[in-house]
């Protein structure tokens, strides 16, 4: 993570500190850290958000969980004094643009995104000095400092509306994940510039893997995030994003599913259809049954209360960016509201 991209203040301690404060936290029973969490969160008025990727029992004691839309747009609302971002580091630089007057904590700010870092912020800005006069449309997956090129941030959610409340004629940029990009295009009919980049979980499923699933589970039906390659895409039932997968496969009359994206949205989609069997798609590379973000599971209930109890690590952005990233941020926002998404 580049340090001109984002800071992120850390506790400081000394090791000896450190390593007492993380046995003592260990030493705590499973029940014991929940219950420590939800007191402090309490005490001190703050919100636990968390992302459909984050592990289910961080997912369970989450005040609120959410795809990036729905975080974004739940953390502009908030009126707690602290929230706490438990998913990717974007996600904690995101609602601490949205909320400078609040502290926005992650519990590991370690956990990176390969999206986001699959295109930094200078490579970006000089990508688009070379294409003058294009709309620059830039996925939530990104930094901070790519954000503050960008004129408006879209999620898988809510892409294809605001790629299509452009005008048909203006000329656009879209980066970093170039198979959403090319699925956009392909709805819209636009002929957008993509940029090279790719979410290293999306990225590894394969075409092979999913049909032998199929064959073994030919009643199933495909869910697939439009981050995976188009052959995988041609493949779905139901293409979206994380939310609409969720929302589809508790409406739908199907009782198998298979999920080909990330594989910790199939503990809320449990939870919410028990009677139904979700099948995760696993990677091309790999004999594991399911495909995971290892980023996302970087959060844990201890690295949770260690965070609320110190009320560290803190997320902060740079003003000047943050002056800037600010502005997509919110054109993202009161677009999504006009259309009702």
């Amino acid at each position: 993570m580049s340090k001109t991209q984002t800071t992120c203040a850390v506790y400081s301690c000394n090791t000896s500190k450190a390593e007492a404060e993380k046995k003592a936290a260990s030493a705590l029973s499973h029940a014991e850290l929940k219950a420590e969490i939800r007191r402090l969160a309490k005490e001190k008025n703050a919100v636990i958000m968390a992302h459909y990727y984050v592990n289910g029992e961080v997912q369970d004691i989450a005040d609120f969980i959410g795809d990036s839309l729905a975080l974004a747009q739940q953390a502009a609302k908030t009126d707690a004094d602290i929230i706490v971002l438990c998913g990717v580091h974007f996600m904690g630089e995101t609602a601490a643009i949205l909320c400078p007057d609040k502290k926005v904590l992650v519990p590991d700010p370690a956990a990176t995104c390969s999206l986001a870092e699959s295109c930094p912020a200078d490579e970006f800005a000089a990508f688009v000095a070379a294409h003058p006069g294009h709309t620059v449309v830039s996925y939530v997956n990104t930094t901070a400092a790519t954000k503050a090129v960008t004129d408006v941030v879209v999620t898988s959610s809510n892409a294809r509306q605001i790629v299509e409340s452009l005008p048909e004629d203006a000329p656009i940029i879209f980066g970093p994940d170039q198979n959403l990009g090319a699925y956009i295009n392909s709805l819209t009919g636009r002929n957008m510039i993509l940029w090279n980049g790719a979410c290293h979980v999306h990225a590894r499923f394969s075409v092979e893997k999913i049909l032998a699933l199929k064959a073994e589970h030919p009643d199933a039906k495909i869910l697939v995030h439009p981050e995976c390659k188009g052959p995988v895409v041609k493949l779905a039932d139901k293409v979206g994003s994380t939310a609409a997968l969720l929302k589809f496969a508790i409406a739908d009359e199907a009782k198998e599913f298979i999920v080909a994206t990330e594989s910790g949205i199939l503990h809320e989609m449990q939870k919410s259809a028990p009677e139904k069997t979700f099948i995760p798609a696993p990677p091309d590379d790999s004999t594991c049954a399911c495909n995971e973000c290892e980023y996302m599971k970087m959060v844990t209930l201890e690295k949770l209360y260690r965070c609320l109890r110190d009320e560290q690590p803190i997320v902060t952005v740079p003003a000047d960016i943050a002056a800037k990233a600010i502005k997509p941020i919110e054109r993202m926002l009161s677009i999504s509201k006009q259309l009702g998404l």
